[in-house]
């Protein structure tokens, strides 16, 4: 892949937010840059896999999919190009990917192994910086979440799935409950006001739904309503 290409690609990657030409340019002469390739379905990251290297989409459509650890519920999500795979995981206490991947297309993916990334965060302040802003924006989703566990009624709970398990850029967000059943998600005693509360989210225009799953119309909307 010619220079050029590579810097165009590595200035659209959030962890490269705001660098200068000069060092980017030396990072793709001193850095193990692996190109990878996918294609249509193959699948990228298993559940369980050690994260080891960074994996950044810089081409095509990527579906990346979350069960809870209980099995009732799936929550899925399309990330397309200039993006990250969970990178909150490359570092802490635990290193293993909490979902699969599929390509939805044909992917490309740019690796850089965790040795790697770390002499280029020790390098420069702004990719510290970068990368920080991505730790401590899924830490406070964490909080958020917590603070609105207080209140965790139909509309709450869903925006605590959604800021919880997809990322800043994901589309085609959806939420499955087990067995293609919805009540698995709110609980049977709940079903009744579950679906009113439905209704009254689609009529704003936030989410669509079936008997099966709850599709995400409006993300930055649904997470909204656990600030609020």
């Amino acid at each position: 892949m010619k220079m050029n290409n590579t810097y165009e690609l590595l200035m659209s990657l959030p962890i490269f937010n705001g660098a200068s030409h000069d060092r980017l340019l030396q990072i793709v002469e001193t850095t193990k840059l692996d190109f990878l390739k996918f294609q249509e379905g193959e699948q990228i990251i298993s559940t369980g896999d050690l994260c080891t290297d960074l994996k950044l989409i810089i081409s095509g459509d990527v579906r990346v999919s979350i069960t809870t650890n209980d099995g009732q519920i799936s929550v899925s999500q399309s990330l397309s190009a200039p993006n990250i795979i969970a990178p909150e995981y490359i570092f802490g206490r635990t290193t293993k990917y909490p979902c699969d991947a599929h390509a939805i297309s044909a992917v490309g993916i740019l690796q850089i192994s965790k040795s790697d990334y770390l002499k280029i965060l020790k390098s420069d302040e702004i990719f510290l910086i970068n990368f920080l802003n991505i730790i401590s924006s899924n830490a406070q989703k964490s909080i958020e979440g917590a603070i609105a566990m207080t209140e965790l009624n139909t509309e709450k709970r869903i925006a605590l799935i959604v800021s919880s398990l997809t990322q800043q850029g994901g589309t085609d967000i959806t939420i499955a409950g087990i067995n293609n059943n919805l009540t698995s998600i709110f609980g049977d005693n709940a079903d009744s006001s579950a679906k009113e509360t439905l209704k009254a989210m689609k009529s704003k225009g936030l989410i669509d739904y079936n008997s099966s799953e709850i599709k995400i119309v409006d993300r930055r909307a649904i997470i909204d309503i656990i600030r609020n």
